[in-house]
């Protein structure tokens, strides 16, 4: 992005900007004046740069246009921003004029309010930006475990193992080979979490305006980390059985990459079909067409056989690149995840990641080595519980708000709400926001608009934050009134 030039904001993305700005005290144009001075501060917004008008800017909010108006007048009294007639409102140049600086955040993406919160902390609101939970319990056992015998020949180590630690890599290896997918450890790219393992995918593959054919909706950070490489999406609608055939076959011409997520398709829950699947790395062999299936979302529910990865349903000659994590079944602080593939293709990712970190932590590696034979069994253990707690929210959403509609997840850890027709979920996501509840609405997976009046809803907070998670939404719900 180039940061030296003023640029003008659309509402959408200056909302990315303000983040969790509704909570907190005060009159809600003096939390919006606050937020639009520390972006200020910081040099999100740049002088120069134009700020969107005040009725589109309160229409995106959720707000009265009066709440935005009165924000922009604290603004000008404090000599933040100037409104000239035919110009709109801008930020004030400052004297020097220095360049404004990189912030981070991704030209088109849809990940940055969710990347924001995670790097603010936590506040007071029920964030469901993360479908996830605690550490399993059997991490506190792997850990006593290699502090009593396995720590001295690991720090024995020099630490620099940009592949991974062979263990762990032959490890992950052998897991495969057992699903009936042949593997050696040269095959495996252990990474800092399966978003890394996405970023040094795209970074082998894409450059500036390279096609890459994704999923319609997809997880935004997923496209972000696409987007952030160049790509330019190809984005293929879903329908019962994962991505369409149809336009997956028409959006491979030319394309350079293929994201899919065949497992739990985050946010949707669909479980691809092993004839899916076929059909898939078929039609990306025949047109040379890598593809990188993104397995980290491995959260089960029910007791339906999975398919196994694309990568064994694929002819002889394709490239798929298969990724996996410990993320979901063990914790998401174990910064563990891992990447499949060719072994020439895995070799230069190795040399990127060299570049990037020098390797992943060895105690985290060295943990995960003790539990990957115990996964299958936190997985299902993970299940009974997170099936409860998703009926649990089925029924307070059937009482509460009967005006929403989902369909039952084949796996995963959140529902896929259809709110009423009309209604645009992002500006209801600013409503709730000051009830104390954050949403990811449709618009940041699909920015399309195809899926506007969708939200995504986890279910993995226990039974009571459940219900408080509820009443807050219906109370929001009420004080949006559609």
């Amino acid at each position: 992005m180039d940061r030296s030039v003023p640029r003008a904001w659309s509402p959408a993305e200056l909302d990315g900007v303000l983040g969790a700005w509704p909570t907190g005290s005060g009159p809600l144009y003096r939390r919006l004046a606050a937020a639009l001075q520390g972006a200020v501060r910081t040099g999100e917004l740049a002088p120069g740069d134009r700020l969107p008008a005040e009725r589109a800017l309160a229409a995106a909010l959720g707000v009265s246009r009066a709440t935005v108006v009165s924000a922009y007048d604290e603004l000008r009294g404090a000599g933040a921003v100037i409104s000239v007639r035919g110009s709109g409102t801008r930020v004030a140049r400052l004297p020097g004029g220095a360049l404004r600086p990189v912030d981070g955040r991704v030209r088109g993406g849809t990940a940055s309010a969710l990347v924001q919160r995670l790097v603010d902390g936590p506040a007071e609101v029920i964030s469901l930006s993360v479908a996830s939970e605690g550490a399993a319990p059997e991490l506190r056992e792997a850990l006593a475990e290699l502090m009593a015998d396995g720590l001295d020949p690991l720090l024995a180590e020099t630490g620099y193992h940009p592949g991974g630690l062979p263990e762990l890599r032959a490890a992950v290896a052998d897991r495969y080979t057992a699903g009936g997918l042949r593997t050696a450890p040269g095959q495996i790219l252990v990474t800092t979490g399966a978003t890394q393992a996405l970023a040094l995918v795209a970074q082998l593959y894409v450059r500036r305006g390279s096609a890459v054919v994704v999923e319609t909706p997809s997880w935004p950070g997923c496209l972000d980390a696409l987007l952030a490489a160049g790509a330019r999406p190809r984005r293929v609608p879903l329908d019962e059985d994962g991505v369409g055939v149809a336009g997956f076959r028409a959006a491979l011409p030319g394309a350079v990459l293929a994201h899919v997520t065949p497992t739990f398709h985050n946010p949707t829950g669909v479980l691809m079909s092993a004839a899916r699947r076929e059909r898939i790395g078929a039609l990306a062999a025949r047109e040379g067409v890598p593809v990188v299936e993104d397995l980290a979302y491995d959260t089960r529910l029910w007791d339906t056989p999975e398919p196994g990865p694309v990568a064994a349903h694929a002819p002889p000659g394709a490239e798929v690149l298969t990724i996996g994590s410990l993320a979901k079944s063990v914790w998401g602080g174990l910064r563990i995840g891992w990447l499949r593939g060719p072994s020439e293709v895995v070799e230069r990712l190795a040399r990127l990641k060299a570049l990037a970190d020098l390797g992943s932590p060895l105690l985290d590696q060295a943990l995960a080595v003790r539990l990957l034979p115990r996964v299958d069994g936190l997985r299902a253990a993970r299940a009974v519980v997170l099936r409860s707690r998703l009926s649990v929210l089925e029924d307070l959403l059937a009482r509460e708000l009967p005006q929403w509609t989902w369909q039952r997840p084949a796996g995963g850890g959140a529902l896929w709400v259809r709110l009423p027709s009309g209604v645009d979920a992002a500006v209801f996501a600013r409503v709730a926001l000051r009830h104390g509840v954050e949403l990811v609405p449709g618009a940041a997976t699909d920015p399309s608009g195809a899926h506007d009046t969708h939200v995504r809803l986890p279910f993995t907070l226990p039974p009571p934050r459940l219900e408080t998670l509820t009443s807050r939404l219906a109370t929001a719900w009420s004080a949006f009134a559609p």
